[in-house]
């Protein structure tokens, strides 16, 4: 069930609080909402499960193109930890909630049980970033989400094998049916904020992973990646030789999270986590 929580300048954040046991914050990506992990859900046995919707985005307040940050998402993430009073969790992220757990690695370290991303890393690959700016921002063409669900996977080349109904489902979770066509379920002012966070030079993320010293990580990377270079996760396994990594092939950008190669990740990541939280107990 969805509820919500007030953040400390008075945005009305949406978020769901599902299970017992682990604690693990689910960031989504950067235009998408709590539906992100639905696939993966019922695959979380023995796991807390919260999940938020960034401001801006799904059922969470438009608080302006200012606003939309990974800094400023991080702030709202602790938020949410500190208004279900969770001292510690392991992060999940997906792309931009990726970004956001690398972040609260470096700034927030003693908030973290674990970090496991989703198609993401220190580099982000310029071919990714471009194929992102063509759509963020802009409702789409097709009318209905059965007539999206059609052209899905002529315009997202890289995803083979895909389960029959993915991507009717995904359509139906990310854009809202209206009588004049389908709407973006965020603010379309994130448009101009993700345009202007990659403006000039791309700042060396190198050093948040490098934060992530200590504390359990995986990584899955969708094989046909254009975020998510081989080469860059293959640094990451160099600089972690603990990394849990799994390559995920018939999948670009992003894996859904419940493929095997996936969930053996994350099944072994989570135990890493458990352990994790019981040694600090």
């Amino acid at each position: 069930m969805t509820q919500f929580f007030t953040a400390a300048d008075g945005a009305r954040l949406a978020y769901r609080d599902e299970g017992e046991g682990l604690p693990v914050l689910c960031l989504a990506g950067l235009t998408r909402n709590m539906a992100d992990f639905d696939y993966v859900a019922p695959h979380l046995d023995g796991c807390r499960m919260v999940r938020m919707d960034y401001r801006g985005r799904g059922q969470s307040d438009r608080t302006g193109t200012a606003t939309y940050t990974v800094p400023q998402e991080g702030r709202d993430a602790l938020a949410l930890l500190d208004h279900l009073g969770i001292a510690r969790a392991a992060v999940l992220g997906t792309s931009r909630g990726g970004l956001i757990g690398l972040l609260l690695a470096a700034v927030a370290r003693d908030r973290m049980l674990g970090l496991c991303l989703n198609d993401v890393g220190p580099e982000i690959e310029k071919a990714g970033l471009e194929r992102i700016f063509d759509y963020v921002g802009r409702n789409p063409a097709a009318p209905t989400h059965a007539a999206l669900a059609e052209r899905l996977p002529a315009a997202m080349p890289g995803f083979e094998d895909v389960p029959e109904g993915r991507w009717l489902s995904d359509a139906r979770k990310h854009y809202e049916e209206t009588p004049q066509g389908l709407v973006i379920r965020y603010d379309p002012g994130l448009r101009e904020a993700f345009l202007a966070a990659f403006e000039g030079e791309a700042p060396d993320l190198w050093p948040l992973w490098a934060a992530t010293a200590g504390m359990p990580v995986a990584l899955i990377r969708g094989a046909n990646s254009d975020l998510l270079s081989r080469a860059v996760a293959d640094r990451m396994a160099a600089e972690r030789p603990d990394l849990r990594a799994a390559e995920v092939p018939g999948r670009a950008h992003v894996p859904w999270l419940d493929e095997p190669q996936s969930l053996q990740v994350l099944r072994g990541w989570i135990a890493d986590c458990r352990a994790a939280m019981a040694a600090q107990a």
